[in-house]
């Protein structure tokens, strides 16, 4: 195992999880785009599949079948292996789209989303860092690389990619939250809100940034105003529910500190 991937077991890595959860309101989902929607995610959580959904799946997987080398088919199919919690299956399944098609890089994309969703997070990075050049960079995947460097720990390498990211598309709220995200997790918190704060100024309703700046807030003492921006414009349950996750995430980060 290599230096850098040893830095896996970095706070970062133990904290990215628990702001899954108050992002997405207990959803067990917890991969790399449900942290930080890098590659253009939902700002919402996929609905899990229900039994009405399975007879779409088996017919999607028959197309799969059929034709395993179709890079569209592999795609829709992975989005829904993704959707159901398959995840192994998807990075299976990529993996297979790739060697059919080394040059595609759409499918690079998708086998790097795949492998990151999956834990993978290093070479999710030499994955994502295939599937464009620097003579035409395209930012969402900046912005996932700079998302799986997170995961690595490796905070500042991060910081650059989403700078890079931010020269193609100024003030993007999903960057700018992968951004504060970074700061935060090198505990930077004024420059994490600052950021934070720009990332909401410009979409208040994606949940992820709104979680993440409450967060923020709670870090820097503010825990009421983190929690009316948690539970704003939602169900009481659901407000219960992202308050609970808010303090869970808040006692996390200060059993951190005190570990120091």
């Amino acid at each position: 195992m290599s230096k850098r991937s040893s830095l896996a077991s970095s706070p970062a890595r133990l904290l990215l999880p628990a702001l899954a959860a108050l992002a997405l309101g207990g959803c067990q989902t917890t991969g790399l785009d449900d942290v930080t929607g890098a590659l253009g995610a939902s700002s919402k959580p996929e609905p899990a599949a229900s039994a009405d959904a399975r007879p779409d799946m088996d017919a999607l997987r028959a197309r799969y079948r059929a034709k395993p080398t179709d890079p569209n088919i592999a795609l829709e199919y992975v989005k829904a292996l993704r959707e159901i919690g398959q995840r192994g299956q998807a990075v299976a399944v990529m993996e297979q789209a790739v060697l059919a098609h080394p040059s595609n890089k759409a499918l690079l994309a998708g086998y790097g989303r795949a492998l990151a969703d999956n834990g993978n997070f290093e070479q999710a990075f030499d994955v994502l860092s295939r599937a464009h050049t620097p003579e035409d960079p395209d930012w969402r995947i900046l912005s996932a690389q700079g998302a799986a460097l997170d995961q690595l720990g490796r905070n500042e390498e991060a910081q650059q990619y989403y700078a890079s990211a931010l020269k193609i598309v100024p003030d993007e709220p999903t960057v700018l939250s992968n951004l504060g995200l970074s700061y935060m997790l090198q505990n930077n918190l004024p420059k994490a809100e600052q950021v934070l704060g720009r990332a909401y100024q410009r979409n208040q309703n994606d949940v992820r940034i709104r979680a993440n700046l409450a967060l923020v807030l709670g870090l820097e003492g503010r825990q009421s105003e983190a929690e009316t921006l948690v539970k704003a414009d939602l169900p009481p349950d659901q407000a219960a529910a992202k308050i609970a996750a808010l303090r869970q995430v808040l006692a996390k980060k200060q059993q951190q500190r005190a570990e120091k």
